[in-house]
């Protein structure tokens, strides 16, 4: 049988994180992460803010293409592919002030509390077809995780 092309592999797998033996959707969702502070060191807080956005846009189409392409290798929603939490988790980011740890440990663990559960039609959007359903569960925890944080940040300050 054949193996999927080098391009969507790289991509869906966000980078090779998804091949971890271990919690392959949280390996990719640290390894966004630590992007998103290695960046935060090198570049303004709205840069960053944009930069955090374009990535968003740029890994939504391009995890949309790529699982599109391995589904017929791996099957549905493989676990391999993690450029969705990638996406999910920088969504959750975008309420993180620019390098603060503690909000960006915040930001990783509520997207993966509801990415994991999957609460209020999170799991409905796997039915949706093919890389779509993959991307959008996963943008939708994001969303859930980025209200959660920003209004907790609200009632702090």
């Amino acid at each position: 049988m054949r193996r999927p092309s080098f391009f969507p592999v790289l991509i869906g797998t966000g980078f090779g994180s998804g091949f971890s033996p271990f919690a392959p959707g949280t390996a990719g969702a640290l390894l966004a992460t630590l992007i998103w502070f290695g960046l935060s060191l090198l570049i303004s807080e709205t840069c960053l803010l944009w930069t955090t956005v374009a990535l968003i846009s740029l890994f939504t189409v391009a995890g949309i293409w790529a699982t599109d392409r391995l589904e017929p290798y791996w099957g549905e929603d493989p676990s391999r592919v993690v450029v969705d939490e990638m996406v999910g988790v920088w969504i959750t980011l975008l309420a993180a002030p620019a390098g603060h740890i503690w909000y960006g440990l915040a930001a990783f663990v509520l997207f993966r509390f509801f990415d994991i559960l999957k609460p209020l039609g999170i799991r409905r959007m796997e039915n949706l077809p093919g890389g779509v359903g993959v991307m959008m569960d996963d943008v939708l925890a994001g969303v859930y995780g980025f209200i959660v944080l920003i209004v907790a940040r609200w009632l702090m300050e």
